[in-house]
């Protein structure tokens, strides 16, 4: 790991802890709330040297947990955490130097190559809030690090990997050593940053949809001067909808 990486990975830390830290001097609060997730995955990997792709699809579900704990003036501050099933990775665009797609000679088909790769993700978020914290409408930011954990993964792909098929037009790209390498580095660490709205109904939960960012800091792949790929980092951007219930609520505090 370089020192822009352990720098931008202190940043989301720091950023994390600061905002916490920042609102202990706020109106109290003790509320956890606990519920479920799911939602839809964009993503791509960041190869160098470039592979061309476009962005690949998946699921992602999971639990959510938020433990309010002040409003600092308007703010309602949070921590927000999730453990979630993530289904990433990457979606080649096999074209020529014309911006067309490679036709395999045997099949007439288009190359086609993609590479799943299934997850555990742990999200750990600042969560500030602006609007209504009892009943109605508020707009929220998430940001933090984020942990993931290689589970298994898959590719699919319309020719053999191994030994490439006769096709009528060349390629522009000879990079191919993605579609024959296994994952290298079964820990994935970033950071992320989300914007959302939260709906609020006393006795039934809180609704939340978010929209997310989150940017990988390790590779996939290793990236020392003896490896194939000097980088190969995950860009992924998440589409999410949370339902919480309320396990505790602080008694005797006005809200609005």
């Amino acid at each position: 790991m370089n020192k822009v990486k352990i720098g931008a990975l202190l940043m989301g830390l720091l950023l994390w802890g600061g905002l916490s830290v920042q609102a202990q001097i706020g109106e109290h609060r003790n509320d956890f709330s606990i519920g479920f997730n799911g939602g839809y995955v964009l993503s791509s990997v960041g190869f160098e040297p470039e592979v061309q792709q476009k962005q690949h699809g998946g699921m992602t579900a999971g639990l959510s947990m938020k433990y309010t704990c002040e409003k600092y003036f308007k703010t309602i501050c949070s921590i927000y955490a999730e453990v979630n099933y993530a289904k990433v990775g990457w979606k080649e665009d096999i074209l020529d130097i014309d911006n067309q797609p490679v036709i395999i000679t045997e099949t007439k088909q288009p190359m086609a190559y993609s590479r799943t790769i299934n997850y555990i993700q742990v999200p750990v978020f600042a969560h500030l809030a602006w609007g209504r914290e009892e009943r109605g409408l508020n707009i929220f930011v998430n940001a933090g690090p984020q942990f993931g954990l290689y589970l298994n993964d898959s590719q699919t792909t319309n020719f053999d990997v191994k030994n490439m098929p006769k096709t009528d037009n060349d390629r522009v790209s000879m990079v191919v050593a993605q579609d024959t390498m296994a994952v290298e580095n079964k820990l994935d660490y970033g950071i992320a940053l989300g914007l959302g709205a939260e709906y609020s109904i006393p006795k039934v939960g809180h609704i939340l949809a978010e929209a997310r960012y989150y940017y990988g800091l390790g590779n996939i792949y290793g990236s020392s001067k003896r490896d194939y790929f000097g980088k190969s980092n995950y860009g992924q951007i998440v589409f999410k909808v949370s339902y919480l219930f309320d396990i505790s609520r602080t008694k005797n505090v006005k809200r609005k």
